[in-house]
C-alpha cells in the first residue's frame, strides 16, 4: 500500500517487475522514468520517512553527509532530498553518481561543490528555488557523465547553458523560462526528451534547438505561443501544444515533421475556420489530440491515425469525408479510439455508412 502512495506503478508486460519500474509522479515533470534495475539503478522514490538513516549509518562503511541517506544496497546514490536544505551539502562520497535533491530550498549550483564527483549520472533538483544567474555553467559542464538533469518547478529565466553533451534528458517544466541561451543544445545530439511546458515561452528563433539530432519528445505545453514554433527538430515524434492560444494552424505547421506520430493541441482555442483543410495529413500521425478547443466540424486526418480525441467541442455534425476519401477493401480509416463527447451531436446523427469507412474502431464516444 505505500508503494501506491508513492504513486509506483509495476509494469506487467512480459518483464520482471523486480527489474523495471515506472515512475507516474507528476514531480518528474509529467513524463514517467524508466529505473532498469539490471543496470544496477537506485529507485527515484524518496527515501525520506521510510528508512532509519541511523541504522545506515551505524553499517554503512563509506561517509556520507549528516543531512543526507546513503542506501547500502546502492553505494553510488545519494539522498538528500525532503530536508529543508538551503544548500547542496558538502563532502559528498567521489563515488556518488545518482545524487537526489529534489524538494529543498536550494537557490545555487556551483562548480565547486560538485568538482570532487566525477562520474554522476542523474542529477534530481526538483521542486527547488534553483535560480539562473545562481547555476555556475562550470557546474553541469564538467559532469561528462551526466544523462539526467531535472529541475522542474525552479526559478529558471532561461535555460541553463554548457550542458554536457552526453545528456539525454533535460526537465525544465514549470520555471519561469521566457528564452533559450545561445547554442544552449548545439552539442546535445544525444539528447531524446526536452521537458519546457509550464514556462514563459512565446517564441523559439531559428538555431534555439540546433544540435537537437535524436530528440524524440519535446513538450512545450503550457506557455504562450500564439502559432506552432517553427524551426522544431524533425526527429520529434512526439510534439505536446496544449495550453497554448493559437491563432491557427497553417498548411506548413507540421509539414517538416516527418516522424511525428503523438500531437496535443487540446485547450488551444483553434477554431475550425483557422485550420488549413489539409494541416493533419501527416501519414506518420498516430494519435491526434483535439480536444477542449472550438472547433465545429472534424477536420481532415489521415486514413493511418489511430486516436483521435475531440471531446468538448462545438462539433454538430460528422462527415465521413474527414476519415475516408474513398470506401473500398483496401480503403478504410484505420481509427480505433473516436472521442466526440461533450458536443452538439449525438449517436443518431451519425450517416449509415460510417461503419464501413470506420471498420476498426473499437471504442467511440459521443
Amino acid at each position: 500500500m505505500a508503494l501506491l502512495f508513492c504513486g509506483l506503478l509495476v509494469l506487467l508486460s512480459g518483464v520482471d517487475p523486480a527489474q523495471t519500474l515506472l515512475i507516474t509522479d507528476m514531480e518528474y515533470g509529467g513524463v514517467p522514468l524508466w529505473v532498469d534495475r539490471l543496470q544496477g539503478e537506485p529507485s527515484v522514490l524518496s527515501l525520506h520517512g521510510r528508512m532509519d538513516p541511523s541504522w545506515f549509518r551505524a553499517n554503512n562503511p563509506q561517509s556520507c553527509p549528516e543531512e543526507c541517506v546513503c542506501p547500502i544496497q546502492w553505494p553510488t546514490s545519494l539522498y538528500c532530498d525532503h530536508r529543508g536544505l538551503k544548500n547542496i551539502p558538502e563532502m559528498m562520497p567521489n563515488e556518488t553518481q545518482y545524487l537526489f535533491l529534489q524538494g529543498n530550498n536550494i537557490s545555487s549550483l556551483s562548480s565547486s561543490i560538485l568538482a570532487n564527483i566525477t562520474g554522476l549520472r542523474w542529477l534530481i533538483i526538483d521542486r527547488n528555488q534553483l535560480q539562473s544567474d545562481m547555476l555556475e555553467q562550470a557546474s553541469l559542464q564538467n559532469q561528462t557523465q551526466l544523462w539526467y538533469f531535472f529541475a522542474n518547478h525552479n526559478q529558471l529565466t532561461s535555460v541553463p547553458s554548457a550542458l554536457p553533451a552526453g545528456l539525454r534528458q533535460l526537465r525544465l517544466a514549470y520555471n519561469r523560462i521566457s528564452s533559450i541561451s545561445p547554442d544552449a543544445f548545439q552539442n546535445l545530439n544525444d539528447l531524446t526528451l526536452l521537458l519546457l511546458q509550464g514556462n514563459k515561452l512565446q517564441i523559439i528563433a531559428e538555431g534555439d534547438l540546433k544540435g537537437l539530432l535524436s530528440l524524440k519528445l519535446l513538450d512545450l505545453s503550457d506557455n504562450f505561443f500564439s502559432a506552432v514554433p517553427k524551426h522544431l527538430p524533425p526527429s520529434v515524434q512526439q510534439l505536446y501544444l496544449s495550453n497554448n492560444t493559437l491563432s491557427g494552424l497553417d498548411e506548413d505547421s507540421f509539414v517538416a515533421l516527418l516522424n511525428l506520430k503523438y500531437l496535443r493541441l487540446s485547450h488551444c482555442h483553434l477554431q475550425s475556420p483557422s485550420l488549413h483543410p489539409h494541416v493533419f495529413n501527416l501519414s506518420s500521425l498516430v494519435e491526434l489530440d483535439l480536444a477542449y478547443n472550438k472547433l465545429t466540424s472534424v477536420p481532415t486526418v489521415p486514413t493511418t491515425l489511430q486516436y483521435l480525441y475531440m471531446e468538448a467541442n462545438y462539433i454538430q455534425d460528422f462527415n465521413v469525408t474527414s476519415f475516408c476519401r474513398d470506401i473500398g477493401p483496401l480503403s478504410y480509416s484505420r481509427i480505433r479510439i473516436l472521442r466526440l463527447d461533450g458536443n452538439r451531436m449525438t449517436y443518431h446523427q451519425l450517416p449509415p455508412d460510417w461503419v464501413y469507412c470506420l471498420r476498426v474502431l473499437q471504442k467511440i464516444y459521443i
